[in-house]
């Protein structure tokens, strides 16, 4: 299990971004980091790529189902990460690209989990698992508006980029692990055909 330590290293860069972004005070250690200001933007390339301070309050793309659905997201990111465990402690003995991508994927629910569940305690803005996801990365294709809302932005952070590659990593194991079943097949065949005789 040692691709654990990839899921907290997601985890920690994670979180250290975050508060980069947001800033953050801790007086015991002397820390007082000022942040940036929401929707404070730094260009990095042009109009395509900015560092962009916003806050989600909702689950991905920016969808909000409002205060009562908080808990519950939540609740399930918790569940889902169990589960996520639980299934990579099954797969020990499988592929290293099938327990990276379920380490990459676990790093980065737990990495939006902690910003949903502790944020609004720790910047002081709301109870217990209602705190809103840091995100600054910022790809800006065109704007659409459509339905109140613009598109062709995207805004995102360290733990979406970790589950994103996870997901395509463990696409492409499934991909693999086919390869592998069906050569193990034909093999198998083969020897029956060979040894029919």
């Amino acid at each position: 299990m040692k691709v654990l330590f990839v899921s907290l290293a997601v985890i920690l860069i994670d979180q250290i971004s975050k508060f980069y972004v947001k800033g953050i005070s801790i007086s015991f250690l002397n820390l007082n980091l000022n942040g940036m200001y929401i929707g404070q933007r730094i260009p990095i390339i042009g109009d395509f790529f900015n560092i962009t301070f916003v806050e989600n309050p909702g689950i991905a793309f920016g969808i909000d189902l409002g205060n009562s659905f908080k808990i519950l997201i939540s609740i399930f990111s918790i569940a889902a990460s169990g589960l996520l465990l639980f299934y990579l402690y099954k797969s020990r003995k499988k592929t290293l690209i099938l327990r990276l991508s379920l380490a990459l994927i676990l790093g980065g629910a737990i990495g939006n989990l902690l910003d949903r569940v502790f944020y609004g305690i720790i910047y002081g803005y709301a109870p217990l698992f209602h705190g809103k996801v840091v995100d600054f990365f910022n790809l800006r294709f065109f704007d659409l508006f459509m339905f109140n809302r613009i598109f062709g932005s995207y805004v995102f952070n360290i733990a979406d980029i970790s589950v994103t590659t996870g997901v395509i990593l463990f696409l492409f194991s499934l991909n693999k692990n086919g390869l592998n079943e069906k050569e193990e097949l034909d093999t198998a065949q083969n020897f029956l055909v060979e040894n029919k005789e």
